[in-house]
């Protein structure tokens, strides 16, 4: 089946990008024969697929004449959000957080249920693969929390998992000494103020980061509390942590679920709670998968890989069932 769809000079610009490669990237998603001549794009294949294929451009049309940028990852949201029979521009124009040349929005529609779940829930559950925004977006939605002046302070913290052992060895002081476990979120709050400016609010404790054990005894008013690498904790951990929710404050729990590092007798928390807090009012549980991946395309090969290698080895890879510390 043939179908040709013609486009304005700017759109047609947009779609062909430098020697055609949103054209190839497009082909690629689309599974189908795609050209470009003037201002006509022409679909070539099965019936089914140069449907689909017509969808997907015409709501990349609608995208370039909306002002967005287009680019590889814009093609894969595209795709994403016609498979989940959601507008793409639904998806694409929630930006959450600007700053500089930065502009924070989901690329998923598993990303927009995320975000718009931090929004209307006072706990949020982001599980999945690493790629799939989950500590990024959390530390934008906090980012613009604060900006609003919903909360007074942002808290990101993380389970220093070796913390008992090989911490020691390592030169410095005790906040030397626990930044390799928490540099990650250092760069997500730097992505969204800048490195000065962070500093600063640090120095003013509106920005706190700091290990898991920081927060016992804790309650956590007028805060925005990101737990990262939540799959680390264990039961009693992460019961401490949401229990330091205080009045008017937000918190968001990320973590993969296949990336557990503590010992094999010991259960993670992030496993457990799912079953233990599934119907609580006001919790909100979002899973990720591969196709929410939007680092390197490689690298939602490789998670898909390892997803399919953990279930044929699931008995052997996973924590004992029922087992406590």
């Amino acid at each position: 089946m043939r179908r040709q769809i013609e486009v304005s000079n700017v759109v047609a610009a947009a779609l062909s990008g430098a020697e055609d490669q949103m054209l190839r990237t497009l082909e690629e998603q689309v599974g189908c024969d795609l050209f470009l001549r003037g201002n006509v794009i022409t679909l070539d294949g099965e019936a089914e697929a140069v449907g689909a294929a017509k969808v997907i451009v015409q709501e990349l049309v609608q995208l370039v004449e909306g002002g967005h940028d287009i680019d590889p990852g814009t093609m894969q949201s595209v795709t994403s959000a016609i498979d989940g029979a959601v507008p793409a521009t639904d998806v694409l124009d929630d930006v959450i957080w600007r700053f500089r040349n930065t502009r924070v929005a989901p690329k998923t529609v598993n990303q927009k249920r995320y975000t718009d779940a931090i929004r209307h829930s006072t706990v949020t559950f982001g599980i999945g693969p690493a790629g799939t925004g989950k500590t990024f977006l959390a530390v934008a939605m906090a980012a613009a929390a604060l900006s609003r002046k919903e909360v007074s302070r942002i808290i990101l913290t993380r389970p220093a998992v070796e913390a008992g052992e090989r911490l020691g060895f390592l030169p410095g002081d005790l906040m030397a000494k626990i930044d390799p476990y928490l540099r990650p979120l250092f760069d997500a709050m730097q992505s969204m103020f800048g490195a000065e400016k962070v500093t600063e609010m640090m120095e003013k404790g509106i920005v706190e980061v700091a290990p898991l054990a920081f927060m016992r005894g804790r309650t956590l008013n007028d805060s925005f509390v990101i737990l990262d690498e939540a799959q680390n904790t264990t039961p009693e951990q992460m019961k401490m942590f949401l229990t330091r929710l205080g009045f008017n404050s937000r918190m968001v729990v990320t973590g993969d679920v296949t990336q557990v590092d503590l010992p094999r007798d010991q259960q993670s928390g992030l496993v457990v709670v799912n079953d233990i807090l599934k119907d609580v009012e006001g919790i909100d549980f979002v899973r990720f998968s591969g196709d929410d991946v939007v680092r390197h395309r490689l690298v939602q090969r490789i998670v898909e890989a390892y997803g399919e290698h953990a279930e044929r080895s699931a008995p052997e890879l996973r924590p004992a069932a029922g087992r406590r510390a």
